[in-house]
């Protein structure tokens, strides 16, 4: 089982949770994130002034994929999520090992 996180622009969740609606998904989860990339910041217009935002806005995406069937997951997260600007985001995939005895967290 894989782990796979992506970090992508908000206005892209909703088309991206549509298109993983019927992927073969264990878990799925979203949490807003701030941070920055390779863009480190950018300027924006507010009224007629100019202001700085040191972290943008973006949305974590988490699920738990079968090895299997992680290819197909991957290429519709990407096919959706790519735009061709700076700061699409990542995506990153790790070795998710099942906890050997399920523990009542209560």
């Amino acid at each position: 089982m894989k782990q796979v996180v992506a970090i992508v622009k908000p206005f892209l969740v909703e088309k991206i949770l549509e298109g993983l609606r019927r992927a073969p998904l264990e878990a799925l989860w979203v949490a807003e994130v701030k941070g920055y990339g390779k863009q480190k910041s950018y300027l924006d217009q507010y009224g007629d002034s100019e202001y700085s935002e040191a972290f943008l806005p973006k949305v974590e995406i988490t699920m738990f994929v079968e090895n299997l069937r992680l290819g197909e997951v991957l290429a519709k997260l990407v096919e959706i999520s790519r735009t061709g600007r700076m700061g699409d985001g990542k995506i990153f995939v790790t070795d998710a090992e099942p906890y050997e005895r399920v523990v009542n967290i209560e």
